[in-house]
């Protein structure tokens, strides 16, 4: 059975709901929801590249691709790949990620998140267009938030001091929020790449070395 590039839509199968995020040791939740545009290309840079980076940081097994909502109670609960593929229940194409030590590798991630796909384009990637494909941060607790929105604002320093020159646009429209329930896709969506080395992914590295901030700065100067 081939499986549907991204525009030729077929039903989930499996939907499960987050559970409570657990800590770890220094307080920080370790579960995190990622939106980066087709989910697909999202797993592969988070799950093969990353790893490659920092090497046990993900609990693989619990790594999954699947749909997220910002809102407690979004027009359909528990939604089908084909209603997600609409643009119309709210959700957006989702990596739903558990880390180990996420004191040490949290940031980290939100960093490398920000390396392969654009946030400037706004529920875009690419020809990949509307609200499922938004640049998204589901986060697990406060301390993740923060986290995520210090790395979002140098980033768009960074922008700005023309440090980063790869993006489309010249302001980072990822949304922060709180992770909801998590819908999990289908199996033959899970991995796909890995199964189907020729499928689709628009994604690619943008920014090899993150720059320092002060570097930035000094360039204001």
């Amino acid at each position: 059975q081939l499986l549907p590039m991204m525009g030729d839509c077929q039903s989930t199968a499996a939907v499960e709901a987050a559970d409570p995020a657990p800590m770890g040791p220094s307080g920080i939740s370790k579960r995190v929801a990622l939106g980066a545009g087709c989910y697909w290309g999202t797993e592969k840079f988070i799950k093969k590249e990353f790893i490659k980076k920092f090497p046990g940081s993900i609990t693989l097994e619990k790594t999954k691709v699947g749909f997220m909502s910002p809102e407690d109670a979004p027009k359909i609960k528990n939604p089908t790949y084909r209603q997600v593929c609409t643009g119309e229940s709210g959700h957006v194409e989702v990596l739903y990620v558990e880390l180990n030590e996420p004191e040490k590798y949290f940031e980290e991630l939100i960093r490398f998140f920000f390396t392969f796909h654009d946030p400037t384009t706004l529920n875009r990637q690419g020809n990949d267009s509307g609200f499922q494909y938004a640049s998204f941060i589901f986060v697990g607790d406060d301390m993740q938030r923060d986290i995520a929105q210090k790395v979002k604002t140098e980033l768009q320093s960074l922008i700005e001091t023309k440090k980063v020159t790869r993006f489309s646009g010249k302001n980072v429209t990822s949304l922060i929020s709180p992770i909801k329930v998590f819908t999990e896709a289908e199996e033959a969506h899970q991995e796909y790449l890995s199964k189907n080395a020729s499928g689709y992914c628009n994604h690619y590295i943008r920014i090899k070395e993150w720059p320092k901030l002060e570097e930035a700065t000094k360039s204001e100067e």
